[in-house]
């Protein structure tokens, strides 16, 4: 399946049965960035995110403030490199996004992350 039909697939929820990983999370914002302008890929991509949660049976695991967090770093960095530049040589140049924990718990407290507030609602950070 090429990128294109992965991303389509996963706005339709129509993707094939099985996991879904969190580089499989990263990889799918970075092609919502390569094909819709920011603000479109972040609503696109959070819209699709929850409907594929209720697909899999999960609904409780959509998460507001991963979610938005994540899409903002990738964008930021995606922002810092050549327009070019493939989905492997992104990956490779920025491991610490297909860690969600690692990257985040740089910019928010735990307690943060895990409240009820976080995962309806985008929080900003709150680590200085």
């Amino acid at each position: 399946m090429t990128d294109a039909e992965w991303l389509e697939r996963f706005e339709t929820c129509t993707l094939p049965e099985g996991p879904f990983h969190h580089a499989d999370h990263v990889k799918m914002a970075f092609l919502f960035f390569r094909k819709y302008a920011p603000a479109q890929a972040i609503g696109r991509f959070a819209d699709a995110l929850r409907r594929f949660a209720i697909f899999m049976k999960v609904p409780n695991l959509y998460h507001e403030t991963i979610t938005w967090a994540l899409l903002l770093l990738i964008h930021d960095r995606m922002a810092r490199v050549p327009e070019s530049q493939s989905w492997e040589q992104f990956a490779a140049a920025n491991p610490d996004l297909l860690s969600w924990k690692d990257v985040l718990n740089r910019y928010y407290k735990p307690e943060t992350l895990q409240s009820e507030l976080a995962k309806r609602a985008f929080l900003f950070p709150d680590k200085f």
